[in-house]
């Protein structure tokens, strides 16, 4: 792993900040902040049906937050300056995180969501020795939220 972050680093966080900019995939994470609640295989599938506009964002949500953490993962971003900026991720991880057993059995595919995951213990190592009050509050906030909706 490179020792310091360098433009490198930076142009691709940028490409990532333009991506989440398009009109479709706001639109799908907002609904996946917002609506998206299921916990198990078979909540998921009266939320997110095949075909549904909600099974689109779910994938879309899910896919661009794993295309991203593997990035990170395999050294092309500097963690520490990705965790810097990025909190989203984290929270897409805390609402899957019911979901990830049963979906990879599922799938029959154990590396399901790994980079998010990996990722996500990562970042809960890094805030723990910056700010380590932080996390629960975030997780509540997380909660709080949808409960809201």
């Amino acid at each position: 792993m490179k020792e310091h972050a360098d433009h490198h680093d930076a142009e691709l966080m940028l490409k990532l900040y333009e991506l989440r900019r398009e009109e479709k995939l706001r639109k799908a994470r907002e609904w996946f902040m917002r609506e998206f609640k299921a916990a198990t295989p078979e909540e998921f599938e009266l939320e997110c049906p095949w075909g549904s506009e909600a099974n689109a964002f779910f994938r879309m949500v899910t896919s661009y937050w794993e295309m991203a953490a593997s990035i990170v993962n395999h050294g092309l971003i500097k963690p520490e300056l990705f965790f810097e900026t990025q909190t989203e991720f984290f929270a897409v991880w805390e609402k899957l995180k019911p979901l990830a057993s049963s979906s990879r059995q599922a799938f029959k595919n154990p590396h399901l969501w790994e980079n998010l995951e990996n990722l996500s213990a990562d970042y809960e190592k890094w805030m723990a020795k910056r700010a380590p009050s932080a996390l629960q509050a975030f997780r509540e906030r997380v909660r709080s939220r949808a409960a809201k909706t």
